[in-house]
C-alpha cells in the first residue's frame, strides 16, 4: 500500500509539474474537439437525435450538478486534458448558443455522440456526421478570423490542439449491430475503410491549418458493460475479440500517424492511446480506488445508457467514483481524469514543452 501511494504521489507532482509548464509557457491557446460521445459536450441537444443526455442523473457531479449533455457524471476528457494545458476547465460545444466566439477561441468540441467515421454510423441515430463537424470547424475559422482578425484568428489555428476521439461507434453500433457494412466488407477491409477515412480528415485540417493533432485510439471496447452482459456464455467477463479488433484497429491507426508525419511538411501528429491505460484500470481497479468494473454505476449497470439511465431509478449508485464506468457505455468522471492525465504525461507532454 504504502508504495503504491508512493507512486500515486508521484503521478500527482507530474501532473502539477507539466500544469505549472503549461501555464507559464501557454504554448496551446486552444483545445479543439472532433469526434463522438466520448468528446461531446452537449452538440447533440441541439439536433434531433435521441443520443442525448442532457437530463439528470447526467451531470450530477459536473459544476452545479448541471446535465450538459455530457455522457458522464462530470467532466470527460477534453476538460480535464484543457485544464492540465492551463486554460479552461470545461470545453464547451459549439452548438451551444449560451457561448460565444470568445469562448470557443480557447476551446470548442464539435464532437456529436454516436457519430463514426463512417457516414453511415452517424445515420444509425442521426446524429452529427464526422464530415459535418469539418463544416462546422470551418464555419469556426469564419468566425474567429472575423472577431480577431486574420493574424490572430490564424496563429490559433496553427497552435491549437486539436482532439480526435471517434471509431468505437462503428464497430459496436454499426457494424456488428446492423445490417449493411458487413456484408460489403470483412471487418478487416472495414477496418482499412475507416483508416482511409481517418486519413482523409486528418488532411483534411492539415490543409485548413492545423499542425498539432492528438489521434485518439479506441478503448478496449469488450470490457464495456454492455458488452460484458451480453457474454453470458463467458462469465460477463471482457469480450476478448473486441478488445483484440481494438488493439489490431489501434496499430493502423498509429501507423497512419508516422505515415502523415513523414508526408505532410510541419505536421505534429500523435496517437493518443486509451487502450493500455483503460485495460489496466479493469484489471487492477484497486489500484486505482476503484470497487466496481462489470457493472456500471447508472440504473442496473448492465444495458442502460442515455434515456435508459433515468433519474428515478433506485438502481443508480450513490456514489460514482467506486465505478469504473458511469452507464454502460461510458466512463466516469473518475475513469476520465485518469486516462486524461495519462495521456497528458506521456503523448501530449511535448506539446507543453
Amino acid at each position: 500500500m504504502a508504495m503504491a501511494s508512493m507512486t500515486n504521489s508521484l503521478r500527482l507532482f507530474s501532473v502539477q509539474l507539466l500544469l505549472s509548464f503549461a501555464m507559464v509557457y501557454g504554448k496551446v491557446p486552444s483545445i479543439i474537439v472532433f469526434g463522438d460521445s466520448s468528446v461531446d459536450a452537449g452538440n447533440n441537444n441541439y439536433i434531433p437525435t435521441i443520443a442525448r443526455s442532457n437530463f439528470e442523473p447526467y451531470g450530477r457531479d459536473f459544476n452545479g450538478g448541471h446535465p450538459t449533455g455530457r455522457f458522464c457524471n462530470g467532466k470527460i476528457a477534453p476538460d480535464f486534458i484543457s485544464q492540465a494545458f492551463g486554460l479552461k476547465g470545461a470545453i464547451p460545444a459549439y452548438l451551444d448558443p449560451a457561448y460565444s466566439i470568445s469562448d470557443f477561441a480557447t476551446g470548442v468540441t464539435f464532437a456529436s455522440a454516436g457519430t463514426g467515421y463512417d457516414n453511415a454510423t452517424s445515420s444509425v441515430l442521426s446524429v452529427i456526421p464526422l464530415w459535418k463537424e469539418l463544416e462546422y470547424y470551418k464555419d469556426f475559422q469564419t468566425k474567429l478570423r472575423t472577431s480577431l482578425g486574420d493574424g490572430k484568428a490564424n496563429d490559433i489555428i496553427k497552435e491549437a490542439l486539436y482532439l480526435i476521439s471517434v471509431g468505437t461507434n462503428d464497430f459496436l453500433e454499426n457494424y456488428y449491430a446492423v445490417p449493411g457494412r458487413s456484408s460489403q466488407y470483412t471487418i478487416t477491409e472495414y477496418e482499412n475503410f475507416l483508416i482511409g477515412i481517418a486519413g482523409n480528415f486528418t488532411k483534411a485540417l492539415y490543409d485548413l491549418g492545423a499542425r498539432k493533432i492528438s489521434l485518439g485510439g479506441l478503448p478496449p471496447m469488450g470490457c464495456m458493460p454492455l458488452e460484458r452482459t451480453g457474454n453470458l456464455m463467458g462469465g460477463s467477463e471482457c469480450v476478448d475479440s473486441y478488445n483484440n479488433l481494438a488493439a489490431e484497429f489501434n496499430s493502423k491507426l498509429n501507423d497512419l500517424v508516422i505515415k502523415q508525419n513523414k508526408e505532410l511538411n510541419g505536421m505534429d501528429m500523435v496517437f493518443s492511446d486509451p487502450y493500455g491505460i483503460m485495460l489496466d484500470i479493469v484489471q487492477k481497479p484497486a489500484f486505482y480506488g476503484f470497487e466496481v468494473t462489470g457493472v456500471a454505476c447508472c440504473a442496473t449497470g448492465m444495458f442502460e445508457m442515455g434515456y435508459a439511465c433515468s433519474r428515478t431509478n433506485p438502481f443508480t449508485c450513490s456514489d460514482a467514483d467506486k465505478y469504473v464506468f458511469w452507464d454502460s457505455f461510458h466512463p466516469t468522471e473518475k475513469t476520465n481524469s485518469i486516462v486524461a492525465n495519462r495521456v497528458v504525461q506521456t503523448t501530449l507532454a511535448k506539446f507543453l514543452m
